[in-house]
């Protein structure tokens, strides 16, 4: 699955990217203050391999990104865009990602921040 628009592995008919009940809590209060919001999965430069939030469009996406999921969160509008780019996701293909939210502080430029907790991403085999 290489093109920009990669939502849904088709062959096994589950989502490529869920979200915890912690971290889809934590996206409607983050939602209510900022607006939609969007993710896009770091690749390592600024907190690891961390899913980072941002006000929807503040992130820049282009060719090089590929558009995995729109996360449906109860309560909210618009669902939330998880991006990741084109090199990232042919190593994790195969790979469903599970958004979660731990205590801590991660990085400065993902919205959580300042909340003392951070997204962080799980993963199972598909």
């Amino acid at each position: 699955m290489s093109d920009r628009n990669a939502e849904s592995d088709a062959s096994t008919g589950h989502a490529r990217v869920e979200l915890t009940p912690a971290a889809a809590e934590l996206l409607r209060r983050l939602r209510a203050a900022h607006g939609p919001l969007m993710f896009h999965q770091s690749g390592g430069c600024c907190d690891g391999s961390a899913p980072m939030c941002y006000p929807d469009g503040e992130f820049r996406t282009g060719g090089s990104d590929v558009l995995l999921e729109r996360l449906a969160v109860d309560g909210v509008e618009e669902p939330v865009p998880f991006w990741m780019s084109v090199s990232q996701h042919e190593v994790w293909r195969h790979t469903r990602l599970i958004v979660d939210v731990v205590e801590g502080r991660g990085s400065g430029f993902s919205l959580e921040a300042p909340e003392g907790v951070r997204f962080l991403i799980r993963s199972r085999l598909i």
